[in-house]
């Protein structure tokens, strides 16, 4: 079976004064029985990790270049993720495929540069509102999973995060047919690629609008082995109920 994960997303969100809720999402878990992650801004990043170094916490980044240093100006390659005392790391979210032009072969060189790097890649798929509503999600989310994943991945270094772009900070969320739906699909198509140990142990994660009052409903759906949390992630007191959920403990 899949290991759960608790990932949260912070975005372009905290300085140093918010890993004070670092400590306190610490203290609710101090023995969690699923993995919990946290992905801040890459400044805090090296702070993070340093608070966190031996509690139950795990610490990620956001994005990676593909190449491990040289010429790239603002870019952070998955060396210095790891060598700040990151474990995961997001690529492919919407917001870098959507804002930054990402291409799936961009997230496939990146994914193969974080699990060189000994990173665990969190490889983002969705569709828009758009193509769901063409009838079009399978199709796009099969499309982007053989593109963005390179060969290799297993269920140590790789997790996948089903968000349909239509629902993330949109508060609308997919009915649980239609996230079984696509996470069936997802987990046949891991098995068919990676053989039956790997792709039925490789995590996958709902993320859009996840919150405390819908995440017991989403994680009771079949193949949701956790969550990629946004907003609801900044502050424990949100975080922690959506934990408890998956463990669940409510």
């Amino acid at each position: 079976m899949a290991r759960k994960l608790a990932a949260g997303n912070w975005k372009m969100n905290g300085t140093r004064c918010a890993l004070d809720e670092l400590s306190a999402l610490a203290k609710a878990h101090p023995d969690p029985s699923v993995d919990i992650l946290i992905c801040p801004p890459a400044t805090l990043i090296r702070t993070a990790a340093s608070l966190v170094d031996g509690g139950p916490l795990l610490i990620g980044g956001q994005d990676c270049h593909s190449q491990v240093s040289g010429a790239h100006t603002g870019d952070i390659s998955a060396d210095m993720l790891a060598d700040a005392g990151a474990t995961h790391v997001i690529l492919g979210h919407s917001e870098r495929r959507e804002d930054h032009g990402e291409s799936s072969d961009d997230v496939n060189a990146k994914a193969r540069a974080a699990h060189a790097s000994g990173l665990v890649a969190i490889v983002c798929v969705g569709e828009s509102l758009a193509q769901r509503e063409a009838s079009n999600t399978l199709d796009i989310i099969g499309g982007q999973l053989a593109s963005s994943l390179p060969d290799g991945c297993t269920a140590a270094n790789t997790v996948i995060a089903y968000e349909p772009i239509w629902a993330i900070g949109t508060g609308k969320v997919p009915s649980t047919a239609q996230i079984d739906e696509v996470h069936d699909f997802i987990r046949a198509r891991m098995i068919r690629r990676f053989g039956q140990a790997e792709g039925a142990a490789i995590p996958l994660l709902y993320g859009g609008s996840v919150k405390p009052d819908n995440a017991a409903e989403i994680f009771a759906t079949d193949n949701v082995d956790g969550a990629l949390v946004g907003g609801a992630s900044l502050k424990a007191a949100d975080f922690s109920p959506i934990i408890k959920a998956l463990e669940g403990t409510v």
